[in-house]
């Protein structure tokens, strides 16, 4: 009996990659429904998406972000009954086995809250950098074909409708970054697993390079992530956080001016008091997790 699975895509000026993404999808062996959320882009996304008929379109007014515009689309797929849904970036593809990999590692695997496959870059050949990072960190080998680890990103996540329902949906604190980093704090909270399904294969066409203005974002979210971690206690979190603020300005001295770095631990310091300042929200947000 096959499963109802939503594609959800969150794009946003994602021409140059979306036309190969979605005719991936028409070549998947598992049927499955697409919806796609846009933030409100300027480029020619939207006349693209539109040549797919099949492709359900929802079209925002701004760009609310990763997680915003993605709760808006899984609270839209549950709506339609959706069994799964699988939540995959604008810039990549799948191959035809993708979904069907994927789904039936989940119903055999039922206490894996997200199942994530390989994340190839986009030759095609090597595996995305970053990807990489976190499945060498894999936490214990579950299967010959499911490594068990701590954390992957989001660019491609199968969730079933019961872990949503029992986590929740992205917190909206997050921007963009940091909030695929939160919902796997909680999916873990929740005593669900995550993996990564090692005979299903996305291609992820990304060039990572670095950006100040990016990674004082990702810095500041990284703190926030941290003190809302559920699994520690409020005063770990913080404590926590407090190393990230000390930690992150070393990490980047390897790409950055001292006076840069000097700027980001400053940033990062005004931010944490900020978050010292808000502890009874933040104590609040933590205790909806639960």
């Amino acid at each position: 009996m096959q499963k109802k699975v939503f594609i959800i895509i969150v794009s946003y000026n994602g021409a140059q990659w979306i036309q190969k993404n979605l005719e991936s999808l028409k070549q998947s062996i598992y049927p499955v429904k697409t919806l796609l959320i846009d933030n409100n882009s300027s480029d020619e996304t939207v006349s693209i998406v539109k040549s797919f008929p099949n492709v359900q379109l929802i079209l925002l007014d701004e760009n609310l972000g990763f997680g915003k515009a993605n709760n808006i689309a899984i609270k839209e797929a549950l709506n339609q009954e959706a069994e799964y849904v699988f939540l995959l970036n604008q810039d990549t593809w799948i191959s035809p086995k993708t979904i069907s990999n994927l789904v039936m590692a989940a119903e055999k695997n039922k206490d894996f809250g997200i199942l994530s496959p390989m994340h190839f870059s986009g030759d095609g050949i090597t595996l995305d950098k970053n990807f990489e990072t976190y499945w060498n960190r894999k936490t214990n080998f579950v299967s010959e074909n499911i490594d068990e680890v701590s954390f992957v990103n989001a660019a491609a996540w199968l969730i079933p409708k019961a872990v949503i329902n029992k986590v929740g949906f992205f917190e909206p604190l997050f921007n963009h970054y940091g909030e695929d980093r939160n919902y796997s704090d909680r999916v873990l909270f929740h005593k669900f697993k995550i993996g990564i399904v090692k005979d299903s294969i996305i291609y992820h066409d990304r060039l990572i390079k670095r950006h100040f203005k990016k990674d004082v974002i990702q810095s500041k979210f990284r703190v926030l992530a941290n003190i809302l971690n559920v699994n520690d206690s409020l005063i770990v979190g913080y404590l926590k956080g407090f190393r990230s603020v000390l930690g992150l300005p070393k990490y980047f001295f390897k790409f950055y001016s001292f006076s840069e770095v000097i700027k980001l631990f400053f940033i990062l310091i005004g931010y944490f008091i900020t978050l010292k300042l808000n502890v009874l929200k933040i104590y609040k947000i933590r205790a909806s997790y639960r």
